[in-house]
Parts: structure tokens; sequence; C-alpha cells
């Protein structure tokens, strides 16, 4: 890591997983381009970069759903257990709902297809470095409906909700209506350092990594609607 006042710690440091190496290049001359980017290695397979991952402790992992010998969920599952503070953001070209969910399972804040702009490359890599989520609650919903079991009864619900403060369950409502820390702030009329320590304990409790897990794991234990 930079030492502070060092002009590089303010760079968002970017790991592309990629096993295509034109598309690699590509993604690296784009990323490359931003003065607030630096892209800290290139890998081709999970494995590589789960390696370089703990090595290098990007800010975010840049990702292929596919890859030569592990999915790439799985793979960030591995980065993830190792460095949970990297944010994951996938590109692909599987546009199911399956795979949206298998990203989001895996920790993913921005699930990108292979027909994405430069642009918007670059604004979800940037936005994910700053914790904030691009993928819509709404594109789940559909998915976590049609899936059989995933609501707790009514006991086990209730004894859930009991391990909730009511501050907590407002927060987890506001994340699934896509508000931020700052709109959440002003909508509870909390500072915005409280918010993001009641987020802290609504993830934890929720044993995920990310709001939008959070988000999708409370919508499957009964704790709120899509």
């Amino acid at each position: 890591m930079a030492p502070a006042g060092d002009p590089a710690a303010r760079l968002v440091h970017v790991l592309i997983v990629q096993d295509h190496p034109l598309l690699a290049s590509a993604l690296a001359r784009v990323l490359e381009g931003q003065a607030d980017f630096a892209v800290s290695g290139v890998s081709a397979t999970g494995a590589d970069a789960v390696k370089s991952a703990a090595l290098q402790r990007p800010d975010v992992v840049l990702m292929d759903f596919r890859l030569p010998d592990v999915t790439g969920p799985e793979a960030a599952r591995m980065i993830q257990s190792e460095h949970a503070e990297a944010a994951i953001v996938f590109h692909s070209a599987d546009e199911s709902e399956t795979a949206l969910l298998d990203a989001v399972d895996a920790g993913a804040t921005a699930y990108l297809t292979k027909d994405a702009t430069a642009d918007q490359i670059i604004e979800a890599v940037r936005k994910a470095s700053r914790g904030e989520v691009l993928i819509p609650v709404e594109l789940f919903a559909r998915a976590i409906a049609r899936q059989r079991g995933v609501v707790s009864k009514k006991r086990e619900r209730e004894q859930l909700m009991a391990e909730f403060t009511p501050r907590e369950l407002d927060i987890l409502h506001l994340l699934a209506e896509g508000l931020d820390t700052t709109a959440m702030s002003k909508n509870l009329g909390i500072a915005p350092h409280t918010v993001e320590w009641h987020v802290r304990h609504v993830i934890e409790k929720l044993q995920v990594h990310s709001k939008l897990q959070a988000v999708i794991a409370a919508a499957r234990k009964g704790l709120i609607d899509l």
C-alpha cells in the first residue's frame, strides 16, 4: 500500500481477471487511461487471480464470469475469503438470471455485459471502489420469487426478526429501495457514519459481504419483501 500523503494512495487499484489476452489488454488500456485508476495486475485463471488478489490487495476485481479453471463466482468467493474488502465487478456475456444470482451470491457489486461501453466500465469500477452497488435489486425479485423454500417459516422468521433492531430493519428496507448512505441518512435523520455503522452490523448478522447480498439474503429469509 502507498504511504499516507503519497498521490498513489488515492488511486483505485484494479485487478483484471480475463483469459482472452486482447480483451484483457483493452480493459487495461481503458482503466489506465483514467488518472485515478491503476491496474495492479492481469490474471488469466481463477487460481492466479486468488494469488494476485492476496498479494496485491486490489480495491476492485474486474472479473470474467467464465474462466479456464473455475467459474468467476467460485474465484470471487475464494478472493473474498482472503480479501473481503475487494469489490467484485463481473464482465460477462451471460445475461441470464441464474448468472446474476450466482454473481450476487459470490459478492458482486456490479454485473456488466460484454457490450458495455468503456464509460460504463469506468463508472462501474469507480462506483464499486466507493462501495456502491450497481445491480438493481428488482432484477432479482423474479428469480427469488420462483425459488422454492427460500422464505423461512413464520416461527423461524419471527426468531430471525428478533435478532435485528428496528433501526437495522429500517436500514434493510432502505437498502432494498436502492438508497445510498446519504439518502438513508436524510430519510432516518441520523448521521452518515451512524448509517454505515448500522449497515456493517446488518451485513455481519446476515453473514454476507456486501449491501446487495444483504438485501437478497434478507428477502430469502423473509425479513423484507422485494
